[in-house]
Formats: C-alpha cells, sequence, structure tokens
C-alpha cells in the first residue's frame, strides 16, 4: 500500500477468497475492496451481486455516478438476500475453514496426489503471512492429481457429497476442474505459469460434517487411481 500511495495509485483488493472475516483489507491500507457477494456473503447460491467498499468521497465521487450512468443496481430482494446472509457469515465461514484445514492435513502427503495447496498448511510458502494477516487458511483447498487430467475428472464423477460447480464460498462443498471451466479460455503458456495443471482441483469446502467430506474425497481419490 505505501508503494502505490507513494506514485499516487488506488490500492485495490478482491477480498473474495480471504472474506470480511478473516481479511481486513482497508486496516492494511487498501483503498478499495471488492466482493463478489454470490459466494460467502449469500453463502448458499441463490443470488447474484457484489459489494464495492471504500472511502465517502470514492464512493460518492466515482463509483456512484459510474453505477447511475451503467445502471448496476442489485434488486431490493438480492440485496435482503445479501444481508440475511451476512447474519450468519460468520459461523459459516469459520467453521468452513476449520472443516479445510483438516481436509488440507488429511490428503497432504496422499500417494495419489503431486500437490495440496492451502495456505493453512506449515509447508505453504506463504504461511506465515497468510498466518499473520488472516489467522486462518482459508475454505477453499486445491489438489493436483498425479494423473493429469483423467484422473480429474475420474475423482471428480466418483464424488458423491461434494459437488462439481464453478461457484464457491457455498454451503455445500463445490469442486472445480479450472483448467477446462473457470480459467479454459487462458493460454497454455499462462496456465503452466498460474500452476493450473491438468490435474488440478479446486476444492470449496463446506458446511458438510468434516468427517464424511474427508472419507468422500479419499475414496474418490481411490477411484481416480483405479479408473
Amino acid at each position: 500500500a505505501k508503494l502505490a500511495h507513494a506514485k499516487g495509485a488506488l490500492v485495490v483488493v478482491d477480498n473474495v477468497f480471504a472474506t470480511p472475516v478473516f481479511s481486513r483489507a482497508i486496516s492494511q491500507g487498501a483503498d478499495v475492496v471488492i466482493y463478489s457477494a454470490t459466494k460467502h456473503i449469500d453463502g448458499q447460491g441463490r443470488a447474484l451481486g457484489g459489494v464495492v467498499l471504500g472511502s465517502r468521497d470514492f464512493i460518492r465521487g466515482t463509483l456512484e455516478p459510474y453505477m447511475k450512468h451503467t445502471g448496476g443496481s442489485m434488486s431490493p430482494f438480492t440485496a435482503w438476500i445479501m444481508l440475511k446472509g451476512l447474519e450468519t457469515i460468520d459461523l459459516r465461514v469459520r467453521a468452513q475453514a476449520a472443516s479445510a484445514q483438516e481436509l488440507a492435513e488429511a490428503l497432504d502427503g496422499h500417494a495419489a496426489l503431486a500437490r495440496v495447496l492451502y495456505p493453512g498448511l506449515a509447508s505453504h510458502p506463504q504461511n506465515a503471512l497468510v498466518m499473520r494477516q488472516m489467522g486462518a487458511g482459508g475454505t477453499v483447498l486445491s489438489i493436483d492429481l498425479k494423473g493429469g487430467k483423467a484422473a480429474a475428472f475420474a475423482f471428480l464423477n466418483a464424488l458423491q457429497v461434494g459437488v462439481i460447480s464453478n461457484n464457491l464460498g457455498d454451503a455445500k462443498t463445490i469442486v472445480t476442474h479450472p483448467a477446462t471451466t473457470t480459467h479454459q479460455r487462458l493460454p497454455q503458456e499462462t496456465k503452466d505459469l498460474l500452476g493450473i495443471t491438468p490435474g488440478l482441483v479446486r476444492i470449496s469446502v463446506g458446511l458438510e460434517y468434516t468427517g464424511d467430506l474427508k472419507a468422500d474425497l479419499l475414496q474418490a481419490l481411490d477411484a481416480a487411481t483405479q479408473a
């Protein structure tokens, strides 16, 4: 933030994965914080929406005129849904993050996996930074299957609790194959740079019983190795 402000630039933070529960980006120097409210704020896949936070001068002087001219306004009913979601976001996100931590630890080192990516793991290169800023690793983890795309698809198809979708932050556990969905249009060299391999699977951990999720992921990995 200091570097950006020294050059007269605004610091804009997409805080979706960190969530407002674990990250106070504005207090850490950000000027603008944005959320896809469709994710953790709603938390149940019911509505689409977004939130922009900033100073009164930025909201009134920059954002509000733009929104008035482009027409991007949320319906009253959708806003009500988001407000109801905020009533339980702290309980939901903390429970999801605790479950994600347990699942990451259980999957770390599994023979079928090339790597487990989760900031809450001590082995993660940014673990110390995440713990200092957030105090938890968040609700999303990724696994990279050694068998590539075929193994990843076999894993997805074998799941009985987790569901396949591109959303995240939901009360139900959602799994995604980024290389063929969310990041499909990226050139291969960009995917390689970002670590989006054919075997990568993103898991947004929900509120199901952690033991059931663990059993489901492990049996799906067994199925993937036998495919």
